[in-house]
């Protein structure tokens, strides 16, 4: 097992990327806080660890509030005693538009969702991982490397998490403290079907495979295995890393 007693929170982990990691994860040996908004959903996710025989334990934080992001982290030292692995999942797709249009409450509450809570996450996991030496893996997107013509404000979010884990990972490489980020492409996950939401659902979601070069969407799946990569020791050596998972999208 690649994650045996290792301890990890993954946050928005009651569907997607976040549940298929925490699922992941737990196979692997680890004990997972499962972090989500959603009472029910991070409790199904519980559940699917339990009945795997997994270790697993839920709380729920809205990852965009400094209060509950650091009780999440104090509930995982004191039932776990310790925090070696921390996924910043969690993340909103926000509305649609035009910038220009876009509502100053909207914009904050994408850039507060997406980007502060990486910022909160490791401002309060930090100080218990200089203990492990651990690793941090912050969830970015294909569209934090290109621009977004319908969501602007996302996409922006996303490039604020590639440059905010290139900068702690230099300040965290003195402590042993590995931080590296993911860029998922287009995913099968909830948030995907948000963007696409509407009566032209199905016709878009061909649209969008027929531009990436592997002519097929990513599974959840595809992205909790990168993110495994990253927090077992076979990436020690790996560090300021953006992992690219698009099917090739971005190498167009």
């Amino acid at each position: 097992m690649r994650l045996r007693n290792k301890v990890v929170i993954v946050t928005g982990a009651g569907s997607g990327i976040g549940r298929a990691t925490a699922n992941l994860f737990a196979k692997e040996g680890a004990k997972v806080l499962v972090s989500d908004i959603e009472s029910s959903s991070g409790k199904e996710t519980v559940e699917e660890i339990s009945k795997s025989g997994g270790t697993a334990v839920h709380v729920v934080a809205d990852v965009s509030k400094a209060d509950e992001v650091k009780t999440m982290v104090k509930k995982c030292i004191k039932h776990f005693r310790k925090l070696d692995v921390l996924f910043n999942n969690a993340g909103i797709e926000g509305p649609g538009g035009l910038l220009w249009k876009l509502k100053e409450d909207d914009w904050n509450r994408v850039m507060d969702v997406n980007l502060k809570s990486v910022f909160l996450g490791c401002k309060y996991a930090i100080p218990y991982m200089k203990k492990t030496k651990g690793s941090i893996i912050n969830t970015s997107s294909e569209l934090g490397l290109v621009g977004s013509t319908s969501r602007p404000a996302y996409s922006a979010s996303k490039g604020g998490i590639i440059a905010l884990t290139r900068s702690l990972a230099l300040q965290c490489a003195p402590y042993g403290i590995r931080v590296n980020c993911i860029c998922p492409g287009a995913t099968e996950t909830p948030l995907l079907v948000r963007f696409l939401s509407g009566k032209q659902k199905e016709t878009s979601l061909r649209k969008v495979m027929q531009t990436i070069p592997l002519r097929r969407l990513g599974k959840p799946i595809d992205v909790a295995y990168a993110a495994l990569y990253l927090a077992s020791e076979e990436s020690s050596y790996v560090t300021g890393s953006i992992l690219v998972v698009d099917g090739g999208s971005t190498a167009q």
